[in-house]
């Protein structure tokens, strides 16, 4: 009878596998709002709005999985990896909304090649941490996680060199200091989306290390 209100594990792996969806999903429409510049103002607006949706259910599933954690007395894996990974995966979602919003309130009505090589690689990130994440309740699956894991570092490094390559050619061509400073920051707020997601790659390697 005391077990009944002391659950032993809840719904944790399926919310995370809710919030990794969300994140590729986030991605796809990021890479789609990016192509979709100079194409017409309505693409953009419905992109940022999917976009924004998206996050929103990307909270609920925060929030659910923090509420579970309170509730739940024995849990599947280490309280704090928990609340790390899933606050990490919001901060994917969150950042993307943030770039999207940018875009449109620095009226941004086109973008260089790079920003667009930016937003794929961020959709690249994104579908290796979905990937991961569906492997952890299986430790059999560890080698398979840490493989995922360094390749989101590696293209972690990629979107580095490329956010480096396109702001110093910002910088020699671009003699509009607004648009400067508008693509400057839309440069680093898509780098820092891998950032995030190279962050959740090593709560997992962590998860993998503590429970294999």
């Amino acid at each position: 009878m005391f077990g009944r209100f002391m659950p032993t594990e809840g719904r944790f792996f399926e919310l995370f596998n809710l919030h990794a969806n969300e994140i590729v999903e986030g991605a796809k429409e990021l890479v789609a709002l990016m192509n979709s510049l100079g194409e017409g103002a309505t693409d953009l607006r419905d992109h940022a709005q999917a976009i924004d949706a998206i996050e929103k259910r990307g909270d609920i599933h925060t929030r659910e999985t923090i509420n579970l954690l309170h509730k739940t007395f024995i849990t599947p894996l280490d309280r704090e990896e928990i609340h790390q990974l899933i606050s990490n995966m919001d901060d994917i979602l969150d950042l993307m909304q943030d770039a999207a919003e940018s875009v449109s309130l620095y009226d941004i009505k086109s973008v260089p090649a790079e920003a667009k090589q930016l937003a794929e690689i961020c959709l690249a990130c994104s579908e290796r941490v979905k990937s991961a994440v569906a492997l952890i309740p299986q430790m059999d699956n560890a080698s398979t996680i840490l493989k995922i894991c360094e390749e989101i570092d590696r293209l972690e490094s990629d979107a580095d060199r490329v956010m480096r390559s396109a702001i110093s050619k910002l910088f020699r061509t671009e003699r509009d200091a607004v648009q400067l400073i508008k693509m400057k920051a839309i440069y680093e707020l898509l780098e820092t989306i891998t950032d995030r997601c190279e962050d959740v790659a090593n709560v997992l390697q962590g998860i993998v290390i503590e429970n294999a």
